[in-house]
């Protein structure tokens, strides 16, 4: 029995945008075997673009489609969230494409910081990134993961 491997995003890397707003992803990220599906862009209330690969967008596709059009909350966070949402798929050079709306979201102009978070990543731009940063922040990762029941 062969089970398939996940990817996973661990690290952090920095990364400038290029004029096109196109951001190179680290080559153990890219989303190999998923030529044919896009991964998805979508601004996170932390101020930073999440990017979730196939994986995780069929999982939220799923979930979206349990809320009944009768659920005025739950069809009014659907169109705030995926009228700001941006496909995203690497072209032959590792790059994605990122929307002028999702960088004003993150406040990226150029230089960008790409954190892993094991089944999706995100994009920040340095300066929101460097308060939440634990190397810079001197936080007890052992105390946050107790927190979260790591």
């Amino acid at each position: 029995m062969t089970t398939q491997a996940k990817p996973f995003f661990v690290g952090s890397y920095r990364h400038n945008l290029d004029a096109k707003n196109r951001l190179t992803i680290p080559s153990k990220w890219r989303f190999a075997g998923d030529e044919e599906m896009d991964s998805l862009g979508i601004p996170h209330p932390g101020g930073y673009i999440s990017i979730l690969p196939p994986a995780e967008v069929e999982k939220l596709y799923e979930r979206a489609s349990e809320k009944a059009l009768s659920d005025d909350e739950g069809q009014a966070l659907l169109q705030k969230l995926f009228s700001q949402a941006h496909p995203v798929r690497c072209d032959k050079q590792g790059r994605i494409n990122l929307s002028e709306t999702l960088l004003a979201h993150a406040g990226i102009e150029r230089e960008t910081v790409l954190v892993g978070t094991m089944n999706k990543f995100a994009i920040y731009s340095p300066e929101r990134w460097a308060p939440v940063d634990p190397a810079a922040s001197g936080e007890n990762l052992g105390s946050l993961m107790k927190k979260v029941g790591l």
